[in-house]
Formats: structure tokens, sequence, C-alpha cells
């Protein structure tokens, strides 16, 4: 008599399994945004997970219509934004190890979050709580994620 030998499942991506492996944290240069970097950077360092620092460019159709220069302004804010957080690295490279990326996604906030969160494989998002007055009446890109139940997601205030 032959033992049979159990037929192994080709392998397929499972989130949450062995702790975090990507942490996504949007960054638009306020404040809350910024603080969430700093926060996801720590968890990402503890939990020897890669960090995927986005920003989101806003397409603005109507701004465009009218001539303003939308497309390279928001270059100049992700160029920014990355130019800042190389010096942060740099400036702790060897107290504050973390492995990290830079990108980019175009379009609204909340849309562009979700297609890093689904192209990057997040296990987690961080994202800033919201400073404007208008998101109590329509949401935030916070309380959207949190409602849309797909990862897990941190609001740092």
């Amino acid at each position: 008599m032959t033992e049979q030998q159990p037929q192994q499942q080709p392998h397929r991506f499972e989130r949450g399994t062995d702790g975090p492996k990507v942490i996504v944290v949007g960054v638009d240069g306020s404040d809350s945004s910024l603080r969430a970097a700093a926060y996801a950077s720590g968890l990402a360092r503890r939990q020897n997970a890669l960090l995927a620092i986005v920003y989101v460019q806003p397409v603005m159709p109507a701004g465009a219509a009218l001539g303003a220069p939308v497309a390279g302004t928001t270059e100049e804010i992700a160029e920014e934004l990355a130019a800042e957080i190389r010096t942060a690295a740099e400036r702790v490279r060897g107290i504050w190890d973390v492995r990290w990326e830079f990108h980019t996604f175009r379009g609204d906030p909340y849309s562009g979050l979700v297609a890093a969160a689904d192209d990057l494989k997040a296990d987690a998002v961080v994202v800033g709580a919201s400073e404007s007055a208008g998101h109590r009446l329509i949401g935030s890109v916070a309380v959207r994620l949190v409602k849309a139940g797909r990862w897990p997601v941190t609001v740092v205030p």
C-alpha cells in the first residue's frame, strides 16, 4: 500500500497572516499626514514591514479648464514630499532603519489610497485625521476608508 502525498495548493496572497508586510500611509504635506507617516514608520520598523508612503495627486479638471498649471503643481508637491522624506530618512539612518518606498497616484484622495492599498497589497492603512471642517458633512477620507472595511485603518490625530 502506498501513501498518497497531499496536493500542494499554489501560493496565494493572504492578508494578515504573519503581521503586516506592507503598511500604506497617505501623505499630503499637512501636519496630520506627517504625524501619520511618523506613526506608520514606527509600526513598519517594529514589524519589519515595508512602509509605502503614498501621495495622491489631485485631478482638478475645473482648474485645468481655466488654464491653471495643475499637473505641474502637483508634481512639484510630490517631488518636495519625496525630498523631505529622503532627507529625514538620511538624518536617522542607522538609528531608525525602515524599508520605505514613495508612490504617487492620481485621483481624489480616497480613490487614490484605495488604489494604492490594492496595488501594493497593503496589510494596513494609516492616515492623518482630516483638518477640514467640511468633512463633517461629506465624510473624511479616513472615515470612508474605515467604512470600506478592506484593511485595518489607523487614524492619527
